[in-house]
């Protein structure tokens, strides 16, 4: 299946019939590169405005929208034409190259830029890692997801690998993604989880008005694709663990630790409601499966200060967490498959803004009281969890991220496996 993938991807720009527009811009990429300058040191003259395509990476455009399936379609015309004339060169990933750096390598690194469109061509072919090679470095680590602190490291070098061929197949696998989700009449407010960038959107009237940083599930625990509406918040939530969770954590660490339940405040409660002493519970085996671990709300809770609520087949939902260090990790997949939510306030407020009798202050001051009350949203908020690998949100603005899951069907993909 990924052998066959593969061919496909190889041939892919030759058949495109946008390829005709993209070989021709590429034709000139390529002809700019090869004629540029030679440039010496970092103190040469070169207007840092240009070290970049003058398209900021960051928008305000949702994934989810027509004019993000307009913007692939373009990239897919980009793309082609660049597989027609050869690709960008593999960059050898063997030195921690940054600013200041003068070497050979950096000449390739240059050209590499260039086609990607991160670095203007009048930047010159040099061996120095100057300021306008940081900026575009930046620039493309921006773009694939990836910290933007200029360094080509092991995982910026895995990204500007991957061959074009291959990034034009998935760039074509996503735009169908796309396509279906556009098809019909999009909502004026909703919520958009994008699984493999983890990230959220909170979209009105075609804007992003709320960007969220999450977490998301495990390749063995992975979040699913669902589409559902937003109809409850919960603030200070119990927490109840679900079987799943209660077999592959909570009994091993029972077994290590006898206090562990006692230590994270989570009850055990019997069918009939009433609790159950853990030192009752043969933890050699898997009997506790049967019974209903409930953790009470608190610091501690699993969810921290608020869930989330959506019908789903999958009892997912979205939360707060207490382990906020998660969010600043290169590769949140960490979740048994719900979406843990930064700034998550920020959200539920905008979610609850329409709830008679409900702003932030009561939301805050709810919080602080530690009761558990449930909110029901007086107009459901749509919400999508998808898989968008890569989507485009202006000209030359081209996105990229792991293909987590592995659903784009190509292993180099898959850059959180190295």
């Amino acid at each position: 299946m990924k052998a066959n993938r593969r061919l496909f991807l190889t041939g892919a720009g030759a058949m495109a019939a946008a390829a005709f527009a993209g070989a021709a811009n590429a034709q000139d990429v390529v002809g700019d590169i090869l004629s540029s300058p030679r440039r010496g040191n970092w103190d040469d003259q070169f207007d840092a405005s240009v070290s970049q395509s003058g398209t900021k990476v960051a928008s305000h455009l949702p994934i989810f929208s027509l004019g993000t399936v307009s913007y692939v379609e373009q990239a897919i015309g980009q793309y082609s034409g660049i597989v027609a004339q050869g690709g960008w060169p593999f960059v050898p990933d063997t030195k921690k190259l940054q600013l200041g750096v003068s070497d050979p390598d950096v000449e390739v690194l240059r050209k590499r830029l260039m086609i990607g469109g991160d670095l203007s061509t009048r930047a010159g072919i040099s061996p120095s890692y100057d300021s306008y090679v940081d900026a575009a470095v930046k620039r493309f680590q921006a773009r694939h997801g990836l910290p933007s602190d200029g360094v080509m490291g092991k995982y910026t070098y895995a990204a500007m690998n991957v061959a074009a061929p291959i990034r034009l197949g998935q760039l074509q696998t996503n735009l169908e993604r796309l396509r279906e989700m556009t098809a019909g009449e999009l909502p004026h407010r909703f919520v958009m989880v994008n699984v493999p960038a983890a990230q959220i959107e909170a979209v009105e009237n075609g804007r992003v008005v709320l960007r969220h940083t999450a977490i998301v599930g495990k390749i063995d625990r992975q979040t699913p694709i669902l589409n559902s509406k937003i109809n409850e918040v919960i603030i200070n939530p119990y927490w109840n663990a679900p079987e799943s969770i209660v077999r592959k954590d909570i009994i091993p660490l029972m077994r290590k630790d006898p206090q562990y339940l006692a230590k994270n405040s989570i009850r055990i409660l019997g069918p009939d409601g009433n609790e159950i002493d853990p030192a009752t519970i043969d933890w050699s085996t898997e009997d506790a499966a049967k019974f209903r671990f409930r953790q009470d709300p608190g610091a501690i809770n699993a969810m921290a200060s608020v869930k989330i609520n959506f019908p789903n087949p999958h009892a997912t939902y979205m939360h707060d967490t207490p382990q906020q260090s998660l969010f600043s990790k290169l590769m949140r997949f960490d979740s048994s498959g719900c979406v843990r939510v930064q700034n998550v306030r920020d959200l539920v407020t905008w979610l609850l803004r329409d709830t008679p009798g409900w702003n932030r202050q009561r939301f805050e001051q709810t919080i602080k009281s530690g009761e558990s009350v449930p909110v029901a949203i007086a107009e459901p908020v749509p919400v999508y969890f998808t898989y968008i690998s890569a989507w485009s949100t202006g000209d030359g603005v081209v996105h990229f991220r792991d293909d987590i899951y592995g659903r784009d069907g190509v292993d180099e993909l898959q850059i959180s496996a190295l």
